[in-house]
């Protein structure tokens, strides 16, 4: 399915704020399993009003989503959105340079299955 601007624009906002791009990150390389909420607070030393304000508006937009086990909350990426967004980025990347018959590269991208 083909990211709208409206779904990229959001996913893209909420990847501007510095705290919500490391958030993020965290989040990605933690792959399939995700990461607990609270390591994420530990590793970035921010307080948990700011943490869960950051991940709410990461979730609203699709990036992540929550899922608990016993007393802990672990946050996981939405690895189809992060591709949509790379995607919808690089769709039509090089498509008005006629003089130039070179097009940009395919960016491959493994995403788990989220099954």
């Amino acid at each position: 399915m083909k990211m709208e601007i409206d779904e990229a624009a959001k996913a893209l906002k909420e990847l501007g704020h510095p705290t919500r791009l490391l958030i993020y990150k965290k989040v990605v390389k933690a792959g399939l399993p995700g990461i607990p909420v609270g390591s994420i607070q530990e590793q970035l030393e921010i307080p948990g009003s700011t943490l869960s304000h950051h991940i709410s508006s990461l979730a609203s937009a699709g990036l992540i989503f929550q899922r608990r086990e016993s007393r802990t909350l672990y946050c996981v990426a939405e690895y189809q959105c992060l591709a949509d967004v790379i995607r919808f980025l690089q769709d039509e990347c090089c498509h008005d340079d006629f003089d130039n018959p070179i097009r940009c590269p395919d960016i491959e991208c493994d995403i788990p299955d989220q099954s």
